[in-house]
This record gives C-alpha cells, structure tokens and sequence, in this order.
C-alpha cells in the first residue's frame, strides 16, 4: 500500500539535489530552445514529466508565443585575434536571444552592445532581450576596463526562427480533480539559485509524492517564465479553476531565511497554510503581502484568473548580491538550505492533505476522556498537557465550520499536534469528517 503524505520523509535528499543541480548547470537556456528541451529530458528520468510543445506564433492572451531561440557559439576577438570574450567559457557572455551577427567593428562601436557591473565589477551580468531583435556581450567590468582601441571581431552563431515554445507538465492524480500547483521557472541559463534550487526542489517534490496516497491532484509546471504561465493558462483557461492552491518556487538554495509572498487574495488556505509551518519552524521568516511583479505568481494572481497562489522562497529575488551574475553560481547554494526548502513544501502539502472540518459528536460538555484512554488517569500533574489540551482545542472547535488549519492558528499549537489529537478523537468516535 502506498504511504499517505503526511508519513512521507524527505530526508537527505540535498545531495540528489545538488547532483541535478551540477549536471544542469552548465546548460544554456532561455524561454525557448534546445536548452530547454535537454534540461527537461534530465529532469525526465527522475519524474514522468510529459513535454509539452507550442509553435511559434500562436497567441495567448495578449501574447504570442515567440520565435525559437538557439545559439552555438559565441567570441569576441581583440585586435591581435585573441579571444577575450568567450561564450564557451560562460554562457552568461551572451545576452539572452541576441541575433546572428559577424562583423568587425572598433571599440567605440563594440561598447554599444556591451554589459558590465561598475558596482560589481569582478561579475559577469545576466541580460536578455526577448521581444527586441538586438545582440550584445556581457562581461567583467574589469575586464571590459582593459580593453584597449581597435578593431574587434564579433561572432554570435545563433539562430532566432519559428520553432516551439517547450514546457514540462507533471500530474499526479488525487481523490479530488481539485488540484495543488507547483510551478518553477526553467528559462535561465547558469544561475543555480534563482532557477536550479526551484527546479530541484519541485522535482524532488514530484518524486515524493508520487509514491503516495493523494488526497488532492497535483500539477508541476517547469516553464520559461512570464510567457510559459501565459501560455499554459491560456491553453487550459476552462479547467483552471481546479487549482485550489498553489506555490511558485525560487530562489531556495541561498542561506537566506524563508520570504512567503502572499496571494492576490491574501487570506486563502495556501496563504495560511505556509504561515504556519513558517511559525512551527520557530525560525526567522518573512511574510509579504502580494505585489503584482516578480515571478510567475503574477500571472496566475492576475485579476482574470485570480487563483490562490503565493510565492515561497528564501532571499527574495533582486535582494541578494549574486542575483542575475555569475556569482549566483553553485557555491552559492547550501546543501542545508536545499534540504530545508524541499522539507518546507512537503509540510505545506501535509497541511493542505489534512486540513478538514471535523463535527464534535458529544458537544454537551466535554466527553470523558479518561475512559477512552485518552486523558491522563492521575490528575494535577504536566505530563501530556500539550496532547490533551490539543485534544481539548479540537472538541472545542470541532462545529462543522472550523477547519484544523483555523484550529491550529487559533490554538498556537502546532498543526501536526492538532492533527494528531484530531486522529485520536476520530478513531475513539468522538468526531466525524464534515465534507
């Protein structure tokens, strides 16, 4: 028999993690192209993952799904024929979607399609440009400060054609059609934190609750930001409403604390549901309310659709020094913090798993619950006050309308003590299920 989710352990599965996380390092990808497709072809053979195509052209929303971008090499050769810019030495080199282009030009005119950092001046900045046909380098402001006059030859081998917008989609199917989402954006090339520690954690996730006992439904996305959430909302615009909660993963991999952004609602269950196990924790946190940019969130939250979702990361997005450069490398990454964020969303899904209404069936004064074995026989003492006074929260609260959610929110009791006093009084036939 498959284990229920609230058995499941994810323990020690950091260095799996880590391991994914270096085999995709080295890929290049954007929103569109072959480094998309490979990356999803290794996340593959740990889930099921079905990958999913949409040419070139076709309108979602106000969008339309854009060219396919592919690129094979890319140089900078100084006047003495020397490579000083090399895409094969970092893919950040490049800015992403840049156009063909081989020419000879003088420094003053190369300086036009040049990215540097004054402020870092040791990192290489991570630019594209996805819906402007231009083309460009980035590179170490030092490295750009010691360029010297003359005529420099520039090569990006690429190619910008109609293809296919390619995403990954995995469902694992519940008890309800009612479904929890997990979507991650693949659309970035070397950055381990902002792209690799989402992708690890919501594969790793996939992987676990696969082998379970489901109540509800769940869907991963693996998608190019911004226009792969359009895409796939616009192409399941009629059964979108099935999501009954949902979290966007990021940035989970830095020694930062947790950061929740709520949903455009504010107040929904998945809302809650991560501000208790944050506060169950006991450790520093940050919760946000909803602001409509940052990651793709902003798209399931728009008013249209208005799903429940929240964003859950650790440093938030532009607010670590290493983010979009090439110092948001693997050494970034902890092994701690991977495995900390792979644990935090399974107690989220724990949650949403267990959180029902219960109806007290003795709601005349409390039940004796000595006689049922589940009150201590000698009283005055401590021992077991936290499990009988959780016992005691659930009866109490148990009206039909309260939720165990509610219950542990108003008790301050941690939800896994309130879930086990609800089992408890469950199998003693002190409570039913109010569906």
């Amino acid at each position: 028999m498959s284990p229920k989710i609230r058995e499941l352990s994810v323990d020690g599965s950091a260095e799996e993690m880590r391991r994914l996380m270096t085999e995709l390092y080295p890929i290049c990808r954007s929103i569109t192209g072959d480094g998309v497709r490979r990356t999803l072809e290794i996340i593959r053979q740990l889930v099921p993952l079905e990958v999913i195509e949409v040419p070139s052209g076709t309108p979602v929303f106000d969008w339309t799904v854009p060219n396919e971008w592919n690129i094979r090499d890319a140089y900078i050769k100084d006047p003495n024929g020397e490579k000083v810019v090399d895409f094969s030495d970092h893919n950040l080199h490049v800015v992403g979607y840049s156009v063909p282009v081989r020419q000879k030009l003088p420094l003053d005119e190369l300086q036009e399609h040049l990215h540097s950092l004054p402020e870092q001046p040791e990192l290489i900045p991570y630019r594209t440009s996805y819906y402007k046909e231009i083309w460009g380098f980035c590179l170490s402001h030092e490295q750009r400060g010691s360029l010297g006059a003359g005529e420099y030859e520039v090569v990006i081998d690429s190619s910008l054609e109609s293809g296919q917008l390619t995403y990954g989609e995995l469902v694992l199917p519940g008890e309800s059609e009612e479904e929890i989402l997990v979507s991650c954006h693949i659309c970035h090339p070397s950055l381990a934190n902002d792209n690799l520690s989402g992708l690890a954690v919501a594969a790793f996730l996939a992987r676990a609750l696969e082998t379970a006992e489901r109540r509800f439904t769940y869907r991963f996305l693996f998608i190019p930001g911004t226009i792969g959430s359009t895409t796939w909302l616009a192409l399941n615009e009629k059964t979108a409403h099935r999501i009954r909660a949902g979290l966007v993963a990021a940035n989970l991999g830095d020694p930062g604390c947790f950061h929740y952004k709520r949903s455009r609602q504010g107040d929904t269950e998945i809302d809650r549901a991560v501000q208790v196990v944050l506060r169950d924790t006991g450790e520093d946190h940050r919760v946000e309310d909803f602001v409509p940019f940052g990651y793709d969130e902003r798209q399931y939250c728009s008013p249209g659709f208005d799903l429940a979702v929240g964003s859950l990361t650790r440093t938030p997005w532009g607010r670590y020094p290493e983010y979009h450069t090439s110092a948001d490398n693997l050494e970034l990454v902890t092994d701690d913090s991977l495995q900390s964020s792979l644990e935090t969303y399974l107690e989220v899904v724990k949650i949403l798993e267990q959180n029902r209404r219960f109806r007290n069936l003795n709601p005349k004064c409390e039940p004796q619950l000595g006689k049922r074995g589940l009150y201590g026989s000698l009283g005055g003492g401590t021992e077991g006050r936290d499990q009988q006074l959780a016992r005691l929260w659930v009866l109490n609260l148990s009206d039909g309308e309260h939720t165990l959610l509610a219950i542990a929110e108003r008790s301050r009791m941690s939800f896994a003590r309130i879930a086990e006093a609800a089992a408890a009084l469950l199998a003693a036939e002190l409570l039913e299920v109010v569906e």
